[in-house]
C-alpha cells in the first residue's frame, strides 16, 4: 500500500490512458489518475433548504458499500466457460460472460481494497468507516470454497484461491481447447488467443501460479453486514442446484464444449433449470476436489456465525439459522438496517420477493416509525420511537421482475415486483436510502411518493468490484436541520496505477484493474455518469433529526 490518504476519487479518478499494445479490434491502454470528481448535489426529491448549507451539518453515520466480488473458483468443473464464445449470440444473453480475463486476481483486488478502506475516512463528516454493507454476489458460483475464500479475506486468515490438483486446471491454460479466453503465459498451440490477438492483452508468464497461492488476509476492520445473492443461490448466478449439478461441482470431468446437436433456442431455460446438460459434450480430466460442494441458503447464513465475527453473524441471527432465510434488520443508534433477499431459487438471475418476506418487512418498519400510512392511506400512529431506515438487497428495482416460481411461496402467493414493493416502502417515510448492487453499475435514482410527494428516499446502485471501475462507495449521513444529507463517493484501492513486478498482492489487484479496464464488453459503461458517483443526495427529513443519536 502506498501509505498516502486513501485514493477518494474527490482528490483524483483512475481512467483509461495511454496506449501500450495495439490490437485488431482496439488498443490495450495503461490505467492513468486524471483530475478528482467533485460531489454533485441532487435535489430531486425537493428538500427544503438545499440551496444553501449553513455550517457542516450532524454526522450521523459513516459506511462503505461493497458489492458483486464474484469471487471464483476458476478452475471449477461446473462453470461453462466456454459460452463466452457465444457473447455476441442474443440468445445467450442472460447466460455470458461466464469467464472474465482478470478473475483469478478478483481474490487480490479484494484484498487489497479491504486494506485500504481500513484507512478511509469520510470526506463530509471527517469519521473513520464505522460499518461496512455488502449487497451480495460476493461469490460466483454457489461453491463452499468461495465462500471460505470471501469469509477469510474479510473476517482475517488464510485465504486459499488454488483448488483442485497442484497445477493449474483452468481455460487460461496453455493446453486448453478454443481460443476465446485470455492466455497470460503465451499464445497456445492456435497462435495467440482472442484477447491478446483483437485487444492488446499483456504476456504475463507465471501469472496464474503466482495468483493462486495462499496468503493471509488481515481482514476488515470494521463491522460489516451479509447479504445473499444469486450467485450465492445459484449456478452461475441462474442455474438451480440439481443432484447432477452437485456430482459435477465435485467431480473430475471439466467441460470443453456443447454438444453437436445442442438446442440454443432454449439455452436459457435449460441453463435455468438443467445445468447439467451443459457438461454432455466433450470435456477434459481435471483433478476432483471436495471443497467444491455447492451450498445452500442455509449454509451461506451458517458460515457467517465464526468466532470473532462483528458483529457475530454479521447481521444474520438465529431466526435465519432457524428458518433458513437470508433477510433481517441491524439496528445503529440513528439507523435501522434492513437486509432483504431478493433472490429466487427457481432459477434466473433477475430478483424476486415473496409476501411472506413482504409481511416481515412491513412489521420492521413499522417498529421505527411514529406514524406511518396504512394501506387503506389512513395514518396509522404506533407509539414507537422514529429511527432512519437504510433498506439493502442485491436486486433494485430495475431487476425485481424474476416470474419464476411465482406460485411457490408460502400459500401459493403471487410475488411482489418493484412497484408493489415501492408502494409499501412509500408508506413508511423514515425510509430514506436503498443500497443494492447486481447491475455492476454505478447508479443513483431518486423514488418520490407519488401520494406525499414531500416525501421520498434514494435508490443508490454501486459498481462491482469484480468489473471496471473495481471501486467501493462511501455513504455518509449528516443532518442539516431542514433537509438531511446522503452523501455518497467513490473509493479506489491503493494500489499502483500500473502494476510493476506482480509478485506482491497489491501488484496482482492493481493488473487486476488494469485488465477490467480493458475489457471489450464491460469497461465503457459501468462507471455510469458524474451524477452516480460523487453526489450528496437530499432529502427532507421525516421527523424531526435532533431526537437521533449520532453514531
Amino acid at each position: 500500500m502506498s501509505g498516502r490518504h486513501p485514493p477518494l476519487t474527490t482528490h483524483r479518478r483512475l481512467g483509461r490512458g495511454a496506449v501500450l499494445r495495439r490490437g485488431l479490434s482496439a488498443s490495450y491502454r495503461a490505467v492513468e489518475m486524471g483530475e478528482g470528481e467533485p460531489h454533485l448535489i441532487r435535489d430531486e426529491l425537493g428538500a427544503a433548504g438545499a440551496a444553501s448549507a449553513r455550517g457542516p451539518g450532524r454526522a450521523l453515520l459513516c459506511l462503505v458499500h461493497i458489492t458483486d466480488l464474484q469471487l471464483a473458483d476458476v478452475q471449477s468443473p461446473a462453470r461453462f466457460e466456454f459460452l463466452n464464445a457465444r457473447l455476441a449470440d442474443p440468445r445467450y444473453a442472460d447466460i455470458v460472460p461466464v469467464q472474465r480475463p482478470q478473475e483469478a486476481l478478483t481474490v487480490h483486488a479484494v484484498d487489497a481494497t479491504i486494506r485500504t478502506l481500513d484507512a478511509v475516512r469520510g470526506p463530509a463528516t471527517g469519521l473513520p468507516l464505522q460499518l461496512a454493507v455488502t449487497t451480495g454476489d460476493a461469490i460466483d458460483n454457489a461453491q463452499w470454497n468461495e465462500l471460505q475464500a470471501f469469509l477469510a479475506l474479510f473476517d482475517g486468515g488464510p485465504v486459499s484461491p488454488d483448488s483442485g490438483g497442484p497445477d493449474y486446471e483452468g481455460v487460461q491454460g496453455l493446453d486448453w481447447p478454443g481460443d476465446i479466453f485470455w492466455r497470460p503465459d503465451g499464445a497456445g498451440p492456435g497462435g495467440p488467443d482472442f484477447f491478446r490477438r483483437e485487444y492488446g492483452f499483456p504476456h504475463h508468464p507465471g501469472l496464474l501460479q503466482r495468483a493462486l497461492r495462499e496468503f493471509s488476509a488481515t481482514g476488515l476492520g470494521l463491522p460489516w453486514l451479509s447479504c445473499f445473492g444469486n450467485h450465492e443461490a445459484l449456478n452461475q448466478g441462474v442455474g438451480i442446484q440439481t443432484p447432477g449439478l452437485a456430482a459435477a461441482l465435485s467431480g473430475d470431468r471439466k467441460p470443453a464444449g456443447l454438444p453437436e446437436d445442442f438446442d440454443h433456442d432454449g439455452a436459457l431455460k435449460l441453463f435455468t433449470t438443467h445445468p447439467e446438460a451443459f457438461m454432455a459434450g466433450p470435456s477434459r480430466r481435471v483433478t476432483p476436489d471436495p471443497s467444491r460442494e455447492p451450498i445452500s441458503r442455509r449454509d451461506f447464513v451458517d458460515a457467517h456465525f465464526r468466532a470473532g465475527s462483528r458483529p457475530f453473524g454479521h447481521g444474520f441471527a438465529e431466526p435465519n439459522r432457524q428458518d433458513g432465510t437470508a433477510y433481517y434488520a441491524y439496528d445503529t443508534l440513528a439507523v435501522r438496517f434492513i437486509a432483504l433477499d431478493t433472490n429466487c431459487l427457481a432459477g434466473g438471475a433477475a430478483g424476486c420477493l415473496d409476501r411472506e418476506q413482504a409481511r416481515w418487512l412491513e412489521a420492521r418498519l413499522g417498529e421505527v416509525h411514529s406514524a406511518h400510512r396504512g394501506p387503506d392511506g389512513s395514518e396509522v400512529r404506533t407509539g414507537h420511537d422514529d429511527r432512519l431506515v437504510v433498506l439493502f438487497s442485491h436486486h433494485g428495482t430495475g431487476t425485481l421482475d424474476n416470474t419464476r416460481g411465482a406460485h411457490e411461496g408460502p400459500g401459493g402467493e403471487p410475488l411482489l415486483g418493484a412497484a408493489a414493493l415501492l408502494d409499501l416502502l412509500h408508506r413508511f417515510p423514515n425510509v430514506v436510502l436503498w443500497l443494492n448492487g447486481h447491475t455492476h453499475t454505478n447508479t443513483v435514482r431518486p423514488h418520490r411518493d407519488p401520494v406525499s410527494p414531500q416525501h421520498g428516499f434514494w435508490e443508490v446502485t454501486t459498481c462491482a468490484i469484480v468489473d471496471w471501475p473495481c471501486q467501493t462507495r462511501v455513504v455518509e449521513i449528516l443532518d442539516h436541520g431542514e433537509y438531511l444529507s446522503i452523501v455518497t463517493t467513490m473509493v479506489d484501492h491503493d494500489t499502483p496505477p500500473v502494476p510493476v513486478s506482480l509478485e506482491s498482492t497489491d501488484d496482482l489487484a492493481s493488473l487486476h484493474r488494469e485488465l477490467a479496464a480493458n475489457v471489450p464488453w464491460a469497461a465503457a459503461t459501468l462507471a455510469g455518469t458524474a451524477s452516480d458517483r460523487n453526489v450528496e443526495l437530499r432529502v427532507i427529513p421525516p421527523f424531526p433529526l435532533e431526537r437521533l443519536s449520532a453514531g
